[in-house]
């Protein structure tokens, strides 16, 4: 099936062309904040909403007037206004929602502003990848032709491109439009049973014996990292406080370069784990994840105050380590291009970690009991129950009736 996959590229531009990414860099920034200046000037002022197309006509003249804007490829251009209106769209619909803070869209330093895009492929841009779309050169309007390295998965026709900039250099994120696909390896098992978790990172199960189960170590990555962020975080600090402003730049490149490490690292792990999953099995049953309530801050209110804040926000900074919303994510558009079903079971309903998963019965526990006890007296573990209760319950919505399931968890 034809679908949309993007493709991350890393530029090496000369010195010369360096420089005129900065530019781009620098205009593309002037006009996100004076587009944002006019929208706020204007309610404040006239209550006059001023919305994108006004907008683009008004660049039309500016284009017409400054020699500097001219230069810059009209698209482009438009795409930064595209991403101030979305800027307000997403603040209107988080104050619709009325949970937490709305988040007023605002201006953008230097180091704030990632970058700008680009529209149709060979209109201010033009990929030109290698043998296979790996590696090859990327052609900017005003800059010139750029080396480029990557590889795409899956080749495809080139559709827009937005150029970053990140504490490792210079990339492009291009979206390819292709025909995706993976394979399911011969002797991959029919159904598995997937529970997320902090403790273990996913307990997978194939059954209900103790047997049939494996278990994926939390990597922790963050408590590997977390020494050298602190002491890059130290570093940056203490400079901060004295003059040398050059000092600081290059501690704060430090910091953001061991930042970029670690979540490369948690981009990596994921990406190698759920290939591998939807590789090996046919059918995957696993639950939803709702990251925000799990994140839920312990502090409370000044009248009535949270308790054990401290360890609630160590076990939120483990949760997130994990990336538990980016994991199901890249699950689900494997399973799909693999041909592997994918089914989430309702976890409010079906409550996997407090059923038993032979006789279906709810079992209370606390969330530091870590093991259950099966019919027969055999202990497993919990994360494997939960794993082994959601398998048979994703295999009964495959018409294969089992006896245990009853009406009271829901379907």
């Amino acid at each position: 099936m034809m679908d949309q996959r993007r493709v991350t590229y890393k530029l090496y531009p000369t010195s010369a062309q360096i420089v005129q990414l900065e530019r781009l860099h620098d205009n593309h920034r002037a006009l996100y904040n004076a587009a944002l200046q006019e929208r706020m000037d204007a309610y404040k002022k006239h209550e006059i909403s001023i919305r994108k197309g006004d907008q683009e006509k008004s660049v039309t003249q500016i284009r017409a007037d400054d020699p500097e804007y001219r230069s810059i490829n009209a698209q482009s251009l438009q795409v930064t206004l595209k991403r101030v209106d979305e800027a307000y769209q997403h603040f209107f619909r988080r104050v619709k929602k009325g949970s937490g803070k709305a988040g007023f869209p605002r201006f953008k330093s230097k180091d704030r502003f990632s970058g700008w895009g680009y529209k149709s492929h060979g209109d201010g841009w033009t990929l030109k990848p290698g043998e296979g779309f790996r590696h090859g050169r990327l052609r900017l309007s005003g800059v010139g032709t750029i080396k480029i390295r990557g590889e795409a998965r899956t080749p495809g026709r080139p559709k827009v491109c937005s150029i970053t900039r990140k504490s490792d250099g210079w990339w492009a994120s291009v979206v390819l439009e292709c025909e995706t696909h993976r394979e399911i390896a011969p002797d991959a098992r029919p159904a598995l049973g997937l529970d997320w978790g902090v403790e273990t990172y996913a307990t997978l199960a194939w059954g209900v014996e103790s047997s049939e189960a494996q278990e994926v170590k939390n990597e922790r990555l963050w408590q590997q990292s977390s020494e050298d962020l602190k002491d890059a975080q130290r570093d940056l600090s203490k400079a901060l406080r004295g003059k040398r402003s050059k000092r600081a730049q290059r501690h704060k490149r430090v910091l953001a370069k061991r930042h970029r490490k670690l979540a490369n690292r948690r981009k990596n792990h994921i990406h190698q784990l759920t290939s591998q999953l939807v590789k090996h099995n046919k059918m995957i049953v696993t639950e939803s994840l709702t990251v925000s309530n799990m994140t839920r801050s312990a502090k409370g209110t000044e009248e009535a105050p949270g308790r054990n804040v401290a360890q609630k926000s160590g076990l939120n900074r483990e949760i997130l380590d994990t990336s538990p919303s980016a994991f199901l994510k890249a699950l689900t558009y494997k399973a799909e291009e693999a041909g592997c079903e994918l089914i989430i079971a309702p976890t409010r309903s079906l409550k996997p970690s407090q059923r038993c998963p032979v006789s279906g019965a709810t079992v209370k526990k606390r969330l530091q009991d870590r093991s259950h006890e099966l019919p027969d007296g055999s202990v497993i573990s919990r994360d494997h129950a939960a794993a082994a209760t959601m398998l048979r319950w994703g295999l009964e919505q495959q018409g294969k009736p089992v006896s245990w399931l009853g009406t009271d968890h829901g379907a």
